[in-house]
């Protein structure tokens, strides 16, 4: 394991890099510590998994200010730093979670509370069920799941109810089939109107978006890595999530492609204690778009899942009133 000290953008507290061997190869990882004095800390880390486009950079509007429990994030294997020696083929969402913990475990954490988007909302649902014990809570913003799983599994048939994941799943089938090229020519394109383009359905106001996140977004882009989550998500077995215990509380913006109102309602029927919201404003990068809004949600969830410690079947409280829906068992 290597470590060694970041300098984080100005806004950001200062993060401490590692390198960390894993069974799907080498992961990044950069955790913010915590002020260890202050009273809110429980010791838990907070553990944020990035989507299937994107990479630790996706929660940067999240982490201003000196947390009161470490912050860690992982570039999970095949994204953002962890591409050098990744075994794609080896690639499945038992795969992923095993790194990530194996990760955490290493990091001396025994326990965790789980922050995911996008994809990284599924594996954080996933490792909640496989280590119950040892998560303390999921918050999932714009979880790809029952919806992509379908449409990842037939494409045409999905076609039309799920036309913006079945598109990019298609434009990244063609650049993984390009090889070291597919990568290329998507940076190539990343400074260009072309990729804003590319990206607007995924925000409620794509115009308010800065260059540099556009960038970023189109940086991060996988086409191998993309393809082989899409068949990961295909095979999955959603029946185990059944054995979630911990509080969980799933989010989706009111403009969100890829995170279907449905998806929740699918979700609160498979685990019951379940909390569902509904962020206004947004489309699938919530933690974009609405980062105080989805902060607020988070300190929410801490709070109720400390209070909430050791009972891990009870329901958290609401995060705030008036926005959140629950679908009742």
């Amino acid at each position: 394991m290597s470590v060694q000290q970041e300098t984080a953008p100005r806004e950001v507290a200062a993060l401490r890099l590692h390198i960390l061997p894993t069974d799907l190869g080498p992961c990044t990882v950069r955790i913010q510590k915590s002020e260890g004095a202050r009273p809110s800390s429980s010791g838990i880390p907070d553990v944020y998994l990035h989507g299937a486009a994107g990479s630790w950079t996706s929660f940067l509007p999240l982490l201003a200010g000196a947390p009161a429990n470490d912050r860690v994030l992982i570039d999970l294997p095949g994204w953002g730093e962890s591409t050098k020696g990744v075994r794609l083929e080896n690639f499945s969402i038992e795969a992923v979670a095993r790194a990530i913990t194996d990760v955490l475990s290493s990091l001396g954490y025994r326990r965790w509370n789980l922050v995911g988007h996008s994809m990284g909302g599924f594996l954080a649902l996933h490792i909640a069920a496989a280590w119950p014990n040892q998560t303390a809570g999921v918050t999932t913003i714009s979880a790809t799941t029952f919806d992509v799983a379908e449409a990842a599994r037939r494409p045409l048939r999905s076609l039309s109810r799920s036309p913006a994941f079945i598109g990019m799943l298609l434009l990244m089938r063609a650049l993984a089939s390009l090889g070291p090229c597919g990568p290329a020519l998507v940076h190539a394109m990343a400074s260009t109107a072309v990729m804003r383009l590319l990206l607007s359905p995924f925000f409620e106001h794509p115009a308010t978006i800065s260059a540099r996140v556009i960038r970023g977004l189109g940086a991060d882009a996988r086409p191998s890595s993309f393809v082989a989550a899409a068949h990961a998500a295909a095979h999955y077995d959603f029946g185990q999530w059944r054995a979630i215990r911990c509080p969980v509380l799933a989010t989706r913006g009111d403009n969100d492609i890829f995170t279907p109102r449905a998806d929740l309602v699918r979700l609160a029927a498979v685990v019951p204690h379940a909390r569902t919201v509904t962020i206004p404003g947004c489309g699938h990068f919530a933690n974009i778009e609405r980062p105080e809004h989805v902060q607020q949600l988070l300190e929410g969830m801490r709070s109720n899942m400390e209070t909430t410690d050791g009972d891990h079947a009870a329901t958290p409280k609401p995060a705030t009133p008036g926005v959140e829906r629950r679908r009742s068992i």
